[in-house]
């Protein structure tokens, strides 16, 4: 039974369409449903399954199933073509969903119903869509006690009491979730691999975790699990984990055989390896193309992948030394193995160098190693965002990324240079999957961006809001706004101009501005009584902006050149420096602040306003979150404000309260 059957349906919440024309429009189209034959838990039954369940729904017609070769109505076509791809068409009497596979028809049939519920006419209806990128992953942090690393949302939706659940109807739920958005791969649990957890492979869950790869597999779900990388020696069957000693080798080419022996589909493996305590290749004197390779060999002959993490760094820094630089480490490990990794190896990069701050420059890994397949990973998860306790939408930031040109051309955007996307995921048994209700929207956000990385944040917004609460224009356009802009709101009452971290050690929620500035982790920012910011600079700093193609390393060498929303990540610079837009920094510093303090607390105001619109559990539950973000905005706001002009004496030159 699943441990929580009272769950929100989210945006496939198919909220009946109110307009009788825009109905009646639809419903002609709509009441006979012709498929091609199908197996029974196939990605075609299930789209039969949702095609029934949400077109009563939505527009109140009863589908009936048609015959033969369909002159009307609702027609699902397998015609071939691109893997996943599909084409929707409106004609005078019906619609035609013509797709290269099972898959694509799933894809499809959700995308029309998604086309409905905002609200959209008919007549518009013209779409030819294809991913963009064969990889679109969700990566749990879930530990099989039940605890989530990092989450906000409750329990583990797959682990409970060191089991693993059935396959009930809120997994169902989730499935079909993750599919309408076309995330297509689910990793279960922590890259942090524990012993319970690395017991995952073995004879013990494997036939729990093929019930639910079963339940993944009918929705076009691959599964996938972390490995612990000194799995011989944690289950206690070798004495090392060499990757070079032949024994380890035949020990995960046989662990391989027994876990694809249970899951035929079984996607591979991620593994966080030689990072922050994590054992490692080197251990033993290796690098990470031979540890990597290891297990890449072992899973080839399944057509297995293996997700090698780079976020791989020294957690035992000496705050004293100033040369030492975090952000460095990834490309200094992994730069000079390019072209050393087998092809089914996936090097999975954090979108920044550091650790998934409020904002970081892209990771200078993305584009330098051209002989190499890279995979980006974000976090939807707000470890360092808000907690999911804040509105933060994450899609714009995203967008930052996807679109920066990592390499030279017209192609030479990150998007255009990895072979997938996997975000670590901000679900769990709360009743509405995120903590927050419009946390919702990063996960949608996520899989859309995944599908198509040219998708705008504000037509992202605008989907989501008119899925999930109804197609009224007025709450749509309410939604959005609140929505977007939230992620610089959020970084604007935290940490603007790239400064980055200031958050209590731990737990990573709320202001504590040395927090990190005297510890091992290597996360300063050096504030003093002259200046703040961390000096990354060839000519004088760590070398940090050297790792950059020539035409990026200049401009993020130039203070005069560097972008003012980074500046601090790469210059240290004086109080009184002056920024592009005119404004001092200190004085940029408090604005910020107060200004950011301010957008949280308005709101509030427009959640408000909504409330004659929006059912009374989430109105009471979203209100309660929004005012915490007022309440704890202000906090960061006098937090960070005081602690500047503690250390520059220099007042507002706006006179507002700084407290002394």
């Amino acid at each position: 039974m699943d441990s929580n059957d009272d769950f929100s349906p989210a945006w496939l919440a198919y909220k009946p369409i109110a307009n009788r024309t825009l109905r009646e429009a639809w419903a002609h189209r709509l009441e006979v449903l012709t498929l091609p034959p199908f197996g029974l838990y196939s990605p075609l039954a299930r789209a039969e399954q949702e095609l029934k369940e949400a077109l009563p729904s939505l527009l109140g017609v009863e589908v009936k199933r048609g015959r033969g070769i369909a002159s009307k109505g609702l027609s699902l076509e397998l015609t071939g073509g691109a893997p996943e791809s599909f084409s929707l068409r409106c004609f005078p009497d019906g619609i035609r969903l013509k797709a290269a596979d099972e898959l694509g028809l799933l894809y499809g049939s959700f995308r029309l119903l998604a086309w409905i519920a905002q609200g959209r006419e008919p007549e518009g209806l013209d779409l030819a869509e294809a991913p963009r990128l064969g990889l679109r992953m969700l990566d749990h942090w879930d530990n099989l006690d039940g605890s989530v690393e990092r989450g906000y949302a409750g329990k583990s939706l797959f682990f409970r009491d060191g089991r693993v659940l059935p396959p009930g109807s809120r997994l169902r739920a989730y499935a079909r979730l993750l599919a309408s958005v076309g995330i297509n791969a689910v990793a279960l649990n922590n890259v942090n691999v524990r012993d319970p957890e690395t017991r995952l492979i073995t004879p013990l869950y494997l036939p729990r975790l093929a019930k639910l790869a079963e339940l993944f597999r009918s929705y076009g779900i691959r599964l996938y699990l972390s490995a612990n990388f000194a799995a011989p020696v944690t289950l206690g069957e070798l004495d090392t984990a060499d990757p070079l000693d032949p024994r380890v080798a035949a020990w995960w080419e046989e662990r391989a055989r027994i876990v694809w022996e249970a899951i035929p589909d079984f996607g591979g493996f991620v593994v966080k390896a030689d990072s922050e305590h994590r054992p490692g290749p080197f251990t033993y004197g290796r690098d990470h193309a031979e540890g990597a390779n290891l297990l890449a060999k072992a899973v080839a002959p399944y057509g297995g992948t293996i997700f090698w993490r780079c976020f791989v760094y020294n957690c035992l820094q000496d705050w004293r030394d100033r040369s030492t630089d975090r952000a460095r480490a990834a490309y200094d490990h992994f730069h000079g193995l390019d072209g050393r990794f087998l092809p089914n190896v996936r090097l999975q990069i954090k979108n920044g160098p550091m650790d998934f701050q409020p904002r970081e420059p892209v990771s200078p890994l993305f584009g330098s190693m051209p002989s190499t397949g890279q995979v980006l990973e974000l976090q939807a998860t707000q470890e360092y965002t808000g907690q999911q306790r804040h509105l933060c939408f994450l899609p714009e930031q995203w967008k930052s990324y996807l679109d920066f040109p990592v390499a030279t051309g017209p192609d030479g955007d990150l998007a255009r240079s990895v072979q997938g996307i996997a975000a670590v995921a901000n679900a769990g048994d709360d009743p509405n999957w995120t903590g927050h209700d419009l946390a919702q929207a990063n996960w949608y956000g996520f899989g859309r961006l995944a599908w198509n990385p040219e998708l705008q944040p504000g037509d992202i917004a605008r989907e989501w809001a008119a899925q999930t609460f109804g197609p009224d224009p007025k709450v749509v356009e309410a939604l959005a706004s609140m929505l977007l802009g939230s992620w610089e709101t959020y970084e604007s009452y935290t940490a603007p101009l790239g400064v980055g971290w200031m958050v209590n050690p731990n737990h990573h929620y709320g202001p504590s501005p040395d927090g990190y500035e005297y510890d091992r982790w290597g996360t300063y920012h050096f504030a003093d009584r002259d200046g703040v910011g961390v000096d990354r600079t060839r000519s004088k700093g760590t070398g940090f902006a050297a790792q950059y193609r020539p035409e990026l390393a200049a401009l993020f060498e130039d203070p005069a050149l560097c972008p003012q929303e980074l500046i601090l990540f790469f210059h240290h610079l004086p109080y009184g420096w002056m920024l592009r837009s005119g404004t001092p920094l200190i004085q940029s510093i408090y604005d910020s602040h107060f200004e950011g303090a301010s957008r949280a607390a308005a709101l509030v105001e427009k959640w408000k306003a909504l409330e004659a619109s929006i059912e009374g559990k989430i109105y009471s539950a979203v209100l309660k979150r929004l005012e915490e973000q007022k309440e704890n905005a202000a906090l960061w706001r006098d937090v960070i404000n005081t602690y500047f002009f503690r250390k520059s004496g220099v007042a507002d030159a706006r006179g507002r309260l700084i407290h002394r």
